[in-house]
C-alpha cells in the first residue's frame, strides 16, 4: 500500500513525487516506457515561471501584477483562478526544486516572452534553464534516462542559451566564443548533461535521495476505485493500491485514434515521447473526468525528414527566407511564435531560401555550406533559378512574392507581416544583418524549397483540474484522490504559449501543487 502513486516520470510527475516524498509519504512512480524522463528529457529544458528568484537575481524587474496582466491578455479563456494559482506557485516550486535536488538554474539571457509587446510582457524574458549536470550525481541510473530528441557527438553538450549563438557561428564573434565553450566542456571532469536531459536527471537524483522508486516498463491500464474514491491503479492484471494518484503520463500525441478524433491529424509529425498515447486522459475520462483543449497542441512548424520531424526554431527567423502557402504567397510573420505559425497554416507550406542563406546559417542541424543530404529529397527541392523552383514546387505566385519581399527586406521594414518588429522575432535573428536582423533579400541561386508540416512538441489538452491540480467532473465536482499535471491535464496556457518553457513551468508547478495538497504540507 502506497500513499501516492504517480503515473509518468516527466518533470510534472517527478516534481509531484519529490514533494510528497519530502513530506514523508510513501511514493511510487510507474512509467510505461523503458526509460524515465518522457518528453521532458527530449525537450530544451526551459522553464517559464514569472517572478522567479533566478531572473530577479539578474536584475530583471518583474511583478506579480505584470505577469497576471500578461497571462490574462494572452490566455483569457483560462479561468483566472488557475492562472493565479500558477503565478503564485511557480516561484515556490522553483525554489523547492533548487533546495531539494542537485539542480541549479540560470536565466536564459534575453530570451523574451513570446508576446513581449503585449501588456505585461517581458522583452528580456522570464525563462530559466538547468546548468550542465554532472552525471556522477545520478550514477548508474543515467542508463535509464530517455534519450534526447537530437543526439549530439559524444562529449558535446549544448545549453538552450548556447543554441542561439551556435546558429551564428560564422556570423558573430559570440558564435565562435560559444562554440569554444561547448567544445571545452568535453574536457571537464565527468560527463555533463544539458537541457531536458539535465532537468530529468537532476529531478531523478533528488528522488534517489528519498528512495523513491521509478518502476519502468509498467503501464497503467486503469484506475482503481473503492467507495467512490481513487484507491490505486491497475497495471495489466496487477493492482497497486494507494490513497492518491497523480496522472502525469503526458499527452496523446502518439494515439492515432484520439488525434484523428480531436484534431483531424495523425501522429507522424510529433516529437513527443513515443509512450505518450493518452493513457492517463482516457483513464480519467472513464472515471467521469471532464476534459478541455483537446483540439490543441504545442504546435510548431517542422520539416518531415526520414529520421523524423525536425522542429524549426531559429531557421525561419533568420534573414533570407520566406514561408509560403500552396500558391507561393506569404501568409504569416515567419519569425512569429511557433504555435502561431502553425495556426496560420492552411495546407501545403514551404520554406524558401537562397544560396546566401544556406551559406551563412545551419539548417536542421546541417552546418552552413554543406550540401543537404540526398535522402531528404522528399522534403527538399532545389533549382538554379527562382522561376524554375516555382515551377518544380507548383508555386505560381512565388516569384512575385519574393520580388515584393526583397523590396521590403532592402528597406528593413516588413510592411506586410511586421517581421523583425518584436523582440521575440529578433532573438533568433542575425544581429549583424542590417537594418533588420530578420530580413534579407533572396537573390542568389541555387534556391531551395523545404516542405513544412504542422508538427508539435506534444498535445496540450487533457483532464480539467482545479487550482490544487485535483481532477474535475463536468459539474466541477472533484474526483476524490485523483490529480493531474503536465500534458495529461488541460493547460493553464489555454490556446497560447507565453514563453520558452511555458510547457514545463506549469507542468512542474501543478505537479508541485498536487504534491502539497496531497501531503497537506508547505514548502
Amino acid at each position: 500500500m502506497y500513499d501516492v502513486i504517480v503515473v509518468g516520470s516527466g518533470a510534472a510527475g517527478m516534481t509531484a513525487a519529490l514533494c510528497t516524498a519530502r513530506h514523508g509519504l510513501k511514493t511510487l512512480i510507474i512509467e510505461k516506457a523503458a526509460h524515465f524522463g518522457g518528453s521532458t528529457a527530449r525537450s530544451g529544458g526551459g522553464i517559464w515561471v514569472p517572478g522567479n528568484a533566478v531572473v530577479a537575481g539578474n536584475g530583471v524587474p518583474d511583478s506579480a501584477d505584470r505577469a497576471s496582466t500578461y497571462l490574462a491578455h494572452i490566455a483569457p479563456e483560462t479561468p483566472a483562478d488557475l492562472r493565479e494559482a500558477f503565478l503564485r506557485g511557480g516561484p515556490d516550486m522553483l525554489a523547492f526544486i533548487t533546495e531539494h535536488t542537485p539542480l541549479k538554474f540560470r536565466w536564459v539571457r534575453e530570451y523574451s516572452d513570446y508576446y513581449p509587446e503585449a501588456p505585461g510582457g517581458q522583452p528580456r524574458g522570464r525563462s530559466v534553464e538547468p546548468l550542465p549536470f554532472n552525471v556522477s550525481l545520478l550514477g548508474e541510473e543515467v542508463k535509464n534516462l530517455e534519450p534526447p530528441y537530437v543526439p549530439t557527438p559524444a562529449g558535446i553538450v549544448i545549453t538552450q542559451t548556447d543554441y542561439k549563438w551556435l546558429t551564428l557561428i560564422g556570423r558573430h564573434p559570440r558564435g565562435i566564443v560559444t562554440a569554444a565553450k561547448v567544445f571545452a566542456r568535453r574536457f571537464l571532469p565527468g560527463r555533463r548533461l544539458t537541457m531536458g536531459q539535465a532537468l530529468s536527471a537532476g529531478l531523478r537524483a533528488g528522488l534517489q535521495k528519498l528512495d523513491v522508486e521509478i518502476r519502468l516498463n509498467t503501464a497503467m491500464t486503469d484506475l482503481h476505485f473503492e467507495n467512490g474514491k481513487v484507491a490505486g491503479v491497475l497495471t495489466g492484471d496487477k493492482l497497486i493500491t494507494a490513497k492518491h494518484v497523480v496522472l502525469a503520463a503526458g499527452g496523446f500525441e502518439h494515439n492515432e485514434q484520439m488525434r484523428k478524433q480531436h484534431q483531424n491529424i495523425g501522429t507522424e509529425w510529433t516529437v513527443g515521447a513515443k509512450a505518450n498515447t493518452g493513457d492517463g486522459i482516457e483513464a480519467g475520462q472513464r472515471a467521469g473526468a471532464a476534459v478541455g483543449l483537446m483540439d490543441d497542441a504545442w504546435w510548431g512548424p517542422s520539416v518531415p525528414l526520414p529520421r523524423g520531424p525536425f522542429f524549426l526554431l531559429a531557421e525561419r527567423s533568420l534573414p533570407g527566407c520566406v514561408l509560403v502557402d500552396k500558391t507561393g504567397r506569404r501568409f504569416v510573420n515567419e519569425a512569429a511564435p511557433y504555435i502561431d505559425v502553425v495556426n496560420a497554416m492552411t495546407g501545403d507550406t514551404w520554406l524558401v531560401f537562397d544560396h546566401s542563406y544556406r551559406s551563412r546559417y545551419p539548417f536542421c542541424g546541417i552546418p552552413p555550406r554543406r550540401p543537404l543530404p540526398r535522402r531528404w529529397k522528399e522534403s527538399v527541392l532545389t533549382a538554379p533559378s527562382l522561376a524554375e523552383l516555382a515551377q518544380q514546387a507548383d508555386l505560381p505566385e512565388l516569384t512575385e512574392t519574393v520580388r515584393r519581399f526583397n523590396t521590403l527586406a532592402v528597406d528593413g521594414r516588413d510592411e506586410d507581416f511586421r517581421r523583425g518588429d518584436s523582440a521575440y522575432d529578433r532573438y533568433y535573428g542575425d544581429p549583424r544583418n542590417k537594418p533588420n536582423p530578420n530580413l534579407a533579400p533572396l537573390t542568389t541561386g541555387p534556391f531551395y524549397a523545404v516542405r513544412i508540416v504542422p508538427g508539435d512538441l506534444g498535445t496540450k489538452g487533457g483532464l480539467r483540474t482545479d487550482t490544487r491540480a485535483r481532477v474535475l467532473r463536468e459539474d466541477d465536482s472533484v474526483i476524490e484522490g485523483l490529480y493531474a499535471a503536465g500534458n495529461t491535464s488541460a493547460s493553464v496556457m489555454g490556446h497560447t504559449y507565453a514563453g520558452a518553457g511555458a510547457t514545463l513551468g506549469p507542468a512542474m508547478t501543478f505537479g508541485y501543487l498536487a504534491g502539497l495538497d496531497i501531503s497537506g504540507g508547505e514548502r
